[in-house]
């Protein structure tokens, strides 16, 4: 069982950066892919970032590409989403996740990969 804590979370003025955490209850480095999604008032849960065992492969939704940045830390407890120019539309509540894989270079982009889930952590983008 895993368990993931996500932390970071906040209000920010637009243009402004936050930087998520996710922390880990066991070392998902060789196991897990960790990816980031977000869901909004109203709307489906949407995928944001993903990051492969060992960091050497990452993918990102096209909304965020070019302003967030996934990472995760040598000892692969913990998994990062550095925000920057942030946007009113980024605002929600963003999820950490682990999804289980035996390929390092495995990224997932769906929901239903994924096999652990955080509580979330709300983001709030103001005008």
């Amino acid at each position: 069982q895993v368990q993931l804590v996500e932390s970071g979370g906040g209000l920010v003025q637009a243009g402004g950066s936050l930087r998520l955490s996710c922390a880990s209850s066991v070392r998902t480095s060789s196991k897990y892919a960790m990816g980031w999604f977000r869901q909004a008032p109203g709307k489906d849960r949407e995928f944001v970032a993903a990051i492969s065992w060992g960091g050497y492969n990452t993918d990102y939704a096209d909304s965020v590409k070019g302003r967030f940045t996934i990472s995760r830390d040598n000892a692969n407890t913990a998994v990062y989403l550095q925000m920057n120019s942030l946007k009113p539309e980024d605002t929600a509540v963003y999820y950490c996740a682990a999804g289980l894989t035996y390929y390092y270079g495995t990224v997932y982009s769906r929901g239903d990969e994924y096999d652990y889930w955080g509580q979330g952590t709300q983001v709030t983008v103001s005008s």
